[in-house]
């Protein structure tokens, strides 16, 4: 089976940056794709960036320009490097990894933006 661990969140002051890590293990070519998603509090879960299997990437209007999602497909892990961040940005990031029987999601890491 697919897991996924995050890794990276903290606090950071505003304008900051930030970079996050998703660990995958399992049988990693059955993912379709993967991306991050974040939920703040008293807020919907939503997507902040994807990447496809064939490298396809797609931003949040919220965060295009300032996030960049990357992957490493030898170390079998998934990247969000956060910069400029506001304190908008504040929430808990997970990780999800796509595949033919569904969605794994990891643990969430936790990005504080506060001053």
């Amino acid at each position: 089976q697919v897991q996924v661990v995050e890794s990276g969140g903290g606090l950071v002051q505003p304008g900051g940056s930030l970079r996050l890590s998703c660990a995958a293990s399992g049988i990693i070519f059955s993912v379709l794709s993967m991306a991050w998603y974040r939920q703040a509090p008293g807020k919907q879960r939503e997507l902040v960036a994807s990447i496809t299997s064939g490298g396809s990437i797609n931003y949040a209007d919220s965060v295009k320009g300032r996030f960049t999602i990357s992957r490493d497909n030898a170390k079998s892990t998934m990247y969000l490097q956060m910069k400029s961040l506001n304190p908008e940005d504040t929430a808990v990031y997970y990780c999800n990894a796509r595949i033919g029987l569904g969605d794994i999601w990891g643990q969430g890491t936790q990005v504080t933006v506060s001053s």
